[in-house]
């Protein structure tokens, strides 16, 4: 009787052995493609099935070391074949061998109860291996100066963004250091996002996306230089406004994303005013599109580094500025002091008085109507003041084209605000 429980015991760990055999299978056929690897298909299989027996045996044995010495087994046995055959083609063999010391980590989580773990880990390992072409071409890509602002972006998020207290001070109890500066990470990463996409794009997908990355990382500075680009070459007036356009289109798609990651609450009250505005501009340029040159040479906006850290503690500052300012005419003019701090401070920057009226609508200081209301009108005063920059720098004829597009987004806005 005590044999055939034991037995019923082994049958019934069928599952995690099977989990085991299909990641190895998965991860084993990415390396059965290289022809340099000194391990494929069966061998991961088997060395998966060899870390799920290995959890098993530690556990009913009650020897951890057991675990170990069958790591230090599997990473002798593949050094040991790399070492009796040199890699072909210069290849040391490393990811191979990490990647069969993985597959064997992987079985034995099976046994522990964490397949799913373990599935997902599986996936994003085969995903490393076969796509190193495009790991290598993207990483070949960065410059200097990307990497620098991912360690700029690292240092502002993990160094100075824990260390601030998370406590409120000042008037109307309005500034929290810890809140202001996870502002500033949110616009930085965000911006940062934009940056690496653009510069790893580069111009070969044409207008369209150039314009969305570039309204992601600073729609101002994307204007600026295609209106400069239009007055040179008259040719390229046409693709120059459409990129504009497209550039202050995906502002409002940035706002609906800082606004669901600040204040998710007032994101149906925003949703219709952005959507809206969205709408009416993507049908004028659909509607334009139709007349586009289709080979002219681009160019990819010169933006600064938005994790350099002057570019983060001037948007802090004018963060915290704009919030105490929109606090204070709140309180002292009402709603017409408010709206007239979103018009100001929206000509040059929308994010700011985005996020400060809606920390000041987390706080209860301003109804949601009110926080839209203020956000609506500084993004059309940002429209303005960047149509004012195409009139004098790029001419009547790209004014023309871009009036038309910046005209019907305000128009979405307002018929989005009005319908409240």
């Amino acid at each position: 009787m005590e044999s055939l429980l034991v037995l019923n015991n082994g049958i019934e760990s069928w599952p995690q052995f099977l989990t085991s055999l299909a990641i190895g299978l998965l991860i084993g056929l990415e390396r059965e493609r290289n022809p340099s690897a000194r391990a494929g298909l069966r061998t991961f299989a088997l060395v998966a099935l060899f870390g799920t027996l290995s959890g098993l045996l530690s556990a009913r044995l009650d020897s951890p070391w057991l675990l170990i010495a069958g790591l230090l087994a599997v990473a002798a046995m593949i050094i040991a074949a790399y070492h009796n055959k040199r890699a072909e083609e210069g290849d040391p063999g490393t990811t191979t061998v990490i990647a069969l010391l993985l597959c064997y980590g992987l079985g034995v989580l099976t046994w522990y109860g964490m397949s799913k773990l373990a599935v997902m880990l599986a996936i994003a390992v085969t995903a490393l291996l076969y796509f190193k072409p495009e790991l290598r071409g993207m990483s070949q890509r960065l410059t200097r100066s990307d990497l620098v602002a991912v360690l700029q972006f690292s240092v502002l998020t993990f160094i100075v963004l824990p260390i601030l207290p998370d406590q409120n001070f000042g008037p109307y109890n309005a500034f929290n250091p810890h809140q202001a500066w996870l502002m500033v990470v949110l616009i930085s990463g965000l911006s940062l996002a934009g940056y690496a996409a653009l510069h790893l794009v580069g111009t070969r997908y044409g207008a369209p996306l150039l314009g969305f990355f570039g309204g992601l990382v600073s729609s101002t500075a994307t204007t600026l230089l295609y209106a400069r680009n239009s007055r040179s070459n008259p040719a390229m007036t046409q693709i120059a406004g459409s990129v504009i356009v497209i550039a202050s289109m995906v502002v409002l798609l940035r706002l609906l994303v800082l606004s669901s990651v600040v204040a998710y609450g007032a994101v149906p009250g925003l949703m219709p005013v952005l959507a809206s505005g969205f709408l009416f501009g993507l049908a004028v340029a659909l509607y334009s599109w139709r007349t586009r040159f289709k080979a002219t040479k681009l160019s990819i906006p010169e933006t600064p580094n938005p994790a350099e850290l002057r570019t983060a503690l001037s948007f802090g500052l004018l963060y915290v500025v704009v919030l105490l300012g929109a606090a204070w005419m709140q309180d002292f003019a009402g709603s017409r002091g408010l709206y007239a701090v979103a018009v100001v401070s929206g000509l040059t920057d929308v994010d700011a008085i985005t996020l400060s009226s809606l920390r000041l609508f987390n706080l209860g200081q301003l109804s949601e109507h009110q926080a839209i209301t203020s956000i609506a009108l500084a993004f059309i005063a940002n429209l303005a003041f960047k149509l004012g920059m195409v009139i004098f720098i790029g001419g009547k004829n790209l004014a023309k084209f871009v009036a038309a597009g910046f005209g019907a987004i305000a128009l979405g806005v307002l018929i989005g605000l009005v319908a409240l």
